[in-house]
């Protein structure tokens, strides 16, 4: 019968084809919308990653107790031996050092004397080991506006906001003035090879970037770093994963009272971004799970309609002599292969543009203008293990149920009326 109920569907267009394309349409909108939300919501989780907080960060106690003062004389110490281990324990990451520290960039004139004045948030990166992806995890070639990025020592990327501010171009030298690791005071000469925009005011208003050696060399901090930043080589952020991380090496330090020892946080650890982190999830998964509802809804009406409209050939059927039972089973697998059909079609067009989402992405940047919160720039989607079998639910489910629903008039069919229909 399943055979003959195949030939049937594929041989009557009239009967399989505006129903699987239906499906398909759903289908299609529910994997597309399921990977838009979770990319987006995903893309400003990693986005805060890159820039503050990595997947995971290692830091000591009492920098981690003091993290918004930027407090150099509380950094990590030994920092090649630590990185050598954390490589050898979690080869699932990948670290990145980095010293965060505040200052004032001091711009002189022609004579030498101060000509403008500004205080800056300074970030010192691995620029030029040649073993970083630093450059292309902050996306800074690509938020180059003049100059270029830094090829050697004693140079620096400054935001272009903050130059204009201090009417800086590319090839000027300024001195960084601030305190070493010490406490001592420095002055610091650099000369600026770029100017650099990323779109977000936190950054764009006062951001200098200089390499790691650069700033090591300036503060005092020799074989030292702030913090050290690890992030997943899937390129993308997993809760669950990291925590598991995190605990682990934090257990197998917690006898140790030294103010000093380096402890661990996920990226859901430190402060707003665990609550972001949260509502992310939950309202990533209350507005998919709308939507499906929302196209389960439509696919059911269309089963239920699509049953109702051929009570005439069910009628036919029935006074021919076949059984109820059969008239409405044949009813649930015709739903059943209608659904799969269009499930699949709706899936793999759905999976395809969001692919081309995922790959080239949608630019926003000249809607984010001087916004003070880090949103990414463009738009993303992310396809995921639940965007290959989340068509099912509204696709397969729904087509069925409005099926049976509509199947069951089948058993109220009376002989009387159905000699009267036949007679019209």
């Amino acid at each position: 019968m399943i055979k003959f109920l195949i030939k049937g569907l594929w041989r009557d267009k009239s009967r399989s084809r505006l129903p699987v394309i239906v499906v398909a349409i759903g289908v299609m909108l529910t994997v597309f919308l399921h990977a838009y939300i979770t990319g987006f919501m995903g893309d400003t989780i990693e986005m805060n990653a890159s820039f503050s907080h990595g997947h995971i960060r290692v830091m000591t106690r009492a920098y981690a107790e003091n993290i918004e003062q930027m407090a150099n004389d509380l950094a990590l110490i030994e920092v090649n031996t630590l990185l050598s281990d954390l490589n050898e324990r979690y080869p699932e990451l990948t670290w990145s050092p980095r010293i965060r520290f505040g200052g004032l960039i001091d711009v002189p004139d022609e004579y030498g004397d101060t000509r403008s004045q500004g205080p800056a948030m300074g970030l010192g990166l691995d620029f030029l080991s040649g073993s970083s992806k630093e450059v292309e995890r902050l996306n800074i070639e690509n938020s180059l506006v003049r100059g270029r990025l830094i090829r050697h020592q004693g140079e620096a990327l400054i935001s272009e906001l903050f130059s204009q501010k201090l009417k800086i171009v590319p090839g000027d030298q300024v001195t960084i003035i601030g305190s070493c690791m010490n406490g001592s005071m420095i002055f610091y000469n650099v000369q600026i090879s770029g100017t650099v925009s990323f779109g977000a005011e936190a950054f764009d208003r006062g951001a200098i970037l200089v390499d790691i050696e650069d700033a090591r060399l300036a503060l005092d901090m020799g074989d030292a770093a702030s913090e050290l930043l690890g992030f997943l080589k899937t390129g993308f952020f997993d809760k669950e994963k990291i925590l598991k991380i995190a605990e682990g090496f934090n257990r197998s330090v917690v006898a140790d009272e030294d103010e000093y020892r380096p402890v661990m946080k996920g990226l859901s650890e430190q402060g707003s971004m665990g609550q972001y982190v949260v509502l992310a999830e939950v309202w990533s998964v209350y507005i998919s799970m709308v939507f499906v509802f929302a196209m389960a809804l439509v696919l059911w009406n269309a089963g239920l309609l699509g049953g109702l409209r051929r009570y005439g050939e069910f009628g036919v059927r029935l006074a021919m002599g076949e059984e109820k039972k059969h008239v409405y089973l044949s009813l649930i697998y015709e739903a059943i292969f209608i659904g799969i059909a269009g499930t699949v079609t709706g899936t793999a067009f759905g999976l395809l543009f969001s692919w081309l989402l995922q790959t080239y992405g949608i630019d926003i940047s000249g809607m984010m203008e001087g916004s003070s919160i880090m949103f990414p720039s463009s738009i993303r989607a992310r396809i995921t293990p639940a965007t290959y079998y989340l068509g099912f639910i509204p696709g397969l489910l729904s087509t069925i149920a409005g099926a049976m629903l509509a199947g069951i008039g089948i058993y109220k069919r009376k002989t009387s009326q159905l000699f009267k229909e036949l007679e019209a």
